[in-house]
């Protein structure tokens, strides 16, 4: 198994904050890069979630996502053990190969994917999608994977 798909409510909250709580998500240093995603700041969209491309401690990670509520449009998000091996990851021979641990990306406000080399993760992503009643909760396989890419655009 290569990982899981889902899709979460389009609408604001912390899901990438009840996503990733299935597991220490704070261990790793979080990747970055080409994100849409609002904090909610009087019922609208407000400050970026991600400002920019950046690495973040998996503190300072978990300090974003629950900072307060959140809309996330794309969300592109890889996660390395060390963040002297992070680099750009484009395709699943790159993800095997590469320190990256955890990739997650999130398109058209729902639609979630997420591949992860440590299949207790994935157990615990699996169960944690079912109790959150996400919708269409199913393992990525060899057989069933038809992405391409790791890129959300």
């Amino acid at each position: 198994m290569r990982g899981l798909s889902f899709e979460i409510p389009n609408k604001s909250g912390q899901y990438l904050l009840n996503i990733l709580n299935a597991f220490d998500f704070t261990q790793y240093f979080w990747k970055t890069g080409g994100e849409e995603a609002y904090y909610i700041e009087n019922d609208e969209l407000g400050a970026p979630l991600f400002p920019k491309p950046h690495v973040y401690s998996g503190e300072a990670f978990y300090n974003r996502i629950s900072a307060g509520n959140y809309y996330v449009l794309f969300a592109d998000l890889k996660a390395f053990n060390d963040p002297l091996h992070v680099k750009e990851i484009t395709t699943y021979e790159e993800f095997l190969n590469s320190q990256c641990e955890f990739a997650l990306l999130l398109v058209d406000c729902s639609y979630v994917t997420i591949y992860t080399k440590n299949q207790k993760v994935l157990t615990a992503l699996y169960t944690k999608a079912i109790e959150s009643k996400y919708e269409n909760v199913v393992y990525i396989t060899d057989e069933n994977d038809n992405r391409t890419t790791f890129e959300i655009f």
